[in-house]
């Protein structure tokens, strides 16, 4: 039991903090909705179970010690996050009702879930948390059970991370400021994910 613990701990420090998942949640959640949110939230924490997965199963390592894999997935990960940065500012200098009505009129629930699991697929670097995670707390020698276990404990973690961005955020008072200022949140958001996405490519030809 301690065991999972300290991995719980280990992974809700890196799932806490400010990452491109987080941020587009928050976005989410001050400018849709709880109910949307919670949704991509959930689509998010789909995602962090295939690199559970991935990790548990020893690909991750081996994800690790393939650079041109792990080069190719920066590259896809990072060009998404620039197609993020992209609507982002579209929504900055579109009107909110217009942008609001145009997303709402096309975008189902399962379009908003499918979202939240591609970003957080795209994101390679989400592997590594897992296993950085593991690690702290599971030996290689405690078997698969152990492995299993841990994957499970991070993916809760992840969900009950997700779900605390989307209710936290999407008070009537947040998402009424909001709505005074979304023009400014929105160009803030593109800058970020602008800056991870270059990041993200770049550390493909660097690291």
């Amino acid at each position: 039991m301690s065991d999972l613990v300290s991995v719980g701990l280990s992974f809700f420090a890196i799932a806490i903090s400010p990452g491109p998942a987080n941020i587009s949640n928050i976005a989410i959640a001050m400018s849709r909705g709880r109910k949307i949110s919670l949704i991509y939230g959930f689509g998010l924490s789909t995602g962090l179970l295939f690199w559970g997965i991935i990790a548990a199963s020893g690909l991750g390592l081996i994800l690790q010690d393939s650079i041109y894999l792990l080069m190719i997935l920066k590259i896809v990960g990072g060009i998404y996050l620039l197609w993020l940065a992209f609507l982002s500012i579209k929504d900055a200098i579109e009107p909110q009702s217009q942008s609001l009505k145009r997303e709402i009129e096309s975008k189902s629930y399962l379009r908003w879930f499918i979202e939240g699991v591609i970003l957080n697929v795209s994101n390679p670097k989400t592997v590594i948390a897992f296993v950085v995670a593991l690690s702290t707390g599971i030996e290689t020698t405690k078997g698969t059970i152990s492995l299993i276990l841990g994957v499970i404990t991070c993916v809760i973690v992840g969900f009950l991370t997700n779900g605390f961005y989307s209710l936290s955020f999407s008070f009537r008072f947040v998402m009424n400021w909001y709505q005074k200022v979304n023009r400014w949140i929105n160009f803030i958001v593109s800058v970020l994910f602008l800056i991870i996405g270059f990041d993200l490519i770049l550390s493909a030809f660097i690291e």
